[in-house]
């Protein structure tokens, strides 16, 4: 099964991802910045391969920029919360 076909999985490896980049010293703010260009390529370049996924396309699809960028700040708080219990 492939990463993205598995929401348990996506979440834990992006929350990984995340904490790596906390990690390293990188701020917040360009964290964000950079999930919502991943939201944007995956947007146009990914089918979504499980229900949730298909829920944020479908926001993703409808949000203007600034909800895009609280769709990614949201989605690195669940997966954070993921990485740490």
């Amino acid at each position: 099964m492939g990463l993205l076909q598995n929401w348990e999985q996506w979440t834990s490896f992006l929350g990984k991802q995340v904490s790596d980049a906390k990690e390293s010293g990188m701020p917040n703010k360009m964290i964000e910045k950079a999930a919502v260009q991943i939201g944007e390529y995956l947007a146009k370049n990914v089918d979504p391969q499980n229900e949730q996924e298909r829920v944020l396309s479908d926001l993703w699809s409808v949000a203007e920029k600034d909800e895009k960028q609280a769709i990614a700040s949201c989605i690195m708080k669940l997966v954070q919360t993921k990485t740490t219990h």
